[in-house]
């Protein structure tokens, strides 16, 4: 059944048509991710059938019923109120009160467990977790997000992907996260062009579908070069067009003639290029730094190998652009040292952006860079440069304020890398950024000379570029691992493990000195005397619901709630049952008189 669809429709922005006579359509269950190179209307898209915005032609259907629930980039909310106020804002009034709990639930999940203190007091990464809590208890059909990622710290990516996976209803996201696109969806929507390409399957199969179709055009526009070479000397040799046959092979000339010629996709291109570094690099001495009070940084020292590959990880807080901060110089340790050699040269990427004149034109802001960079092939101009980074030479006279948010962080990077630095400092570089200029950075990080640390939730990406990760734990320690991402979150994970089986062991030792017999809490043994009823009446409940879903299967809306209201019972059932097992095995030990 189609959900909601959007058939035929265009968009223009500035001049530029970002959407043209594209169409998309929505199933039940459909779990479909949006990529494509910042610039091309994916948010645009998101926007549209979010009913944000408007199309400038073309046509939107709803199912009549529809529930959307949207997350956008930016959260909006009031200036003031709750956090809970807020973020129960656009909740039918009726629910507010059942799904109060929820709400405070995933905000503590989310990491906001104070949720009366005023909503203007959150940091931009509380806000947009914020923001998903909101869409999240909004009961919907339909959830769209718009690069749900970005700017919340790994373990929330985590707790949304799993919450995700729990969805019963339709899912389009826009996300550049490829373990995120692939853990969650079953089709890829490729927007290019102004056109939409579909593709079933996870990110993975969508890199293999499009690598077969790529070659099977490149191979057909071949064949058509050669037929037009040809036939174009056919032509040239003054055949007139007197048979029938004659005049069809001159049809076919022109038809040819007049193809649409292949255009290949468009790659950014960058060679690796970066100023000599001697043997002094940056070296950490006993650094330690507080902020408000709270340390950070406790007694680190470092000294950063030529060829460093570093990816700084923890919770949002817990100091990592503060640790970069001091790196670069922006900020003084409140005590310790850090040394810079003298031929160090430090590109650094900042997670905010720098300011940029969004009266200037694009070339303009390059060219207060460089006019032109050596590089491993030859002299490259300011222009060449921005072609390889997408920038088309009519967008290259563009004022920057015509710029999209991820072509602007696109824009910034090439400065930065223009730079010819030694020793590159990235925060969250893969925020706003398409997937097209992540695998480029990750070619050219590859294949760069010099000392690399990058802080980042995007786990491909880290495990793609970095050899060692440092989880800033926000209280002062750093850890260190061996390895990527992956790497680390299993030793990380294994540590816990091993943390909690010291922690339980010891207060084994601790509490019990001597054998005592196995007996029923007070809330256990009340609950023993009343479980069967309980499973009896949620059997009951079920075989009711399945009844009433018998009787309305015309009525959608009235289905899916009484669908929602059997999964419930179902998995509350579950639990009973499990509960059931252990309560009954429990009464078996303490009447054979077992001990603890």
């Amino acid at each position: 059944m189609i959900l909601l669809s959007a058939q035929n429709i265009s968009k223009t922005y500035m001049e530029r048509k970002v959407l043209d006579n594209a169409s998309f359509f929505l199933n039940e269950g459909d779990k479909v991710g949006i990529i494509g190179i910042n610039g091309t209307g994916k948010s645009t898209l998101l926007k549209i059938l979010a009913g944000a915005e408007e199309a400038d032609s073309g046509e939107i259907i709803r199912t009549n019923g529809i529930r959307i629930s949207y997350l956008p980039q930016i959260p909006e909310f009031e200036e003031h109120g709750s956090v809970l106020e807020q973020v129960m804002l656009h909740l039918p009034s009726d629910l507010k009160e059942a799904k109060e709990f929820e709400a405070k639930s995933i905000l503590g999940k989310l990491g906001i467990p104070d949720y009366t203190k005023d909503i203007s007091t959150l940091s931009g990464g509380e806000r947009r977790r914020a923001g998903i809590a909101a869409a999240l208890i909004q009961p919907s059909d339909v959830f769209l997000l718009d690069e749900p990622t970005n700017h919340i710290d790994n373990e929330t990516v985590q707790l949304l992907e799993t919450q995700l996976k729990k969805y019963r209803g339709a899912i389009v996201m826009v996300t550049h996260d490829r373990y995120f696109l692939n853990s969650i969806t079953r089709k890829i929507v490729e927007v290019d062009r102004g056109h939409i390409n579909e593709y079933d399957g996870n990110y993975s199969v969508y890199l293999e579908q499009k690598a077969q179709r790529e070659a099977d055009a490149e191979a057909k526009e071949r064949k058509n070069r050669t037929l037009y070479r040809r036939e174009l000397e056919w032509i040239r040799r003054g055949v007139r067009a007197r048979g029938t046959k004659s005049k069809d092979r001159i049809e076919r000339f022109h038809e040819l003639e007049n193809r649409e010629i292949l255009v290949e996709a468009e790659k950014l291109q960058l060679q690796s290029v970066s100023s000599r570094l001697g043997r002094k690099t940056i070296e950490l001495e006993n650094i330690s730094k507080a902020i408000d009070g709270k340390t950070l940084i406790n007694d680190f020292s470092y000294i950063l190998p030529r060829d460093a590959r570093i990816g700084i990880v923890g919770h949002n807080g817990a100091g990592k652009s503060t640790l970069i901060k001091m790196i670069q110089g922006q900020l003084l340790p409140d005590s310790g040292s850090i040394t810079v050699g003298d031929t160090v040269k430090i590109g650094y990427f900042s997670q905010e952006c720098e300011s940029m004149d969004p009266s200037l034109r694009v070339i303009e802001y390059i060219r207060e860079t460089a006019d032109r960079i050596q590089t491993p092939d030859g002299t490259v101009t300011a222009s060449q440069m921005l072609e390889r980074f997408l920038f088309t030479p009519e967008l290259q006279w563009n004022r920057i304020e015509k710029l999209s948010g991820g072509e602007r962080k696109r824009l910034y990077l090439l400065k930065v890398l223009m730079e010819a630095p030694n020793i590159l400092l990235l925060d969250e570089p893969t925020n706003d950024l398409d997937i097209a200029t992540l695998t480029i950075l990750e070619d050219y990080l590859e294949n760069f000379s010099g000392a690399v640390i990058a802080i980042s939730h995007d786990r491909y990406f880290l495990d793609k570029t970095v050899s060692e990760i440092w989880e800033l734990k926000g209280d002062g320690n750093i850890n260190r691992y061996n390895g990527g991402y992956s790497d680390y979150a299993e030793k990380a994970l294994a540590d816990i493990d091993t943390a909690k089986t010291k922690k339980s062991s010891e207060k084994k030792e601790r509490v019990f000195t001597g054998k005592r017999k196995l007996k029923f809490s007070f809330k256990e043994q009340r609950e023993f005397d009343t479980i069967d009823d309980d499973i009896a009446d949620l059997e009951q409940q079920i075989a009711g619901t399945d009844g009433e879903i018998a009787l309305c299967s015309s009525d959608y809306v009235k289905l899916q709630e009484l669908t929602e209201k059997k999964q419930q019972l179902e998995t509350d059932l579950a639990e009973k049952m499990d509960r059931w097992v252990y309560l009954n095995d429990l009464a078996e030990r303490i009447a054979n008189g077992e001990t603890e």
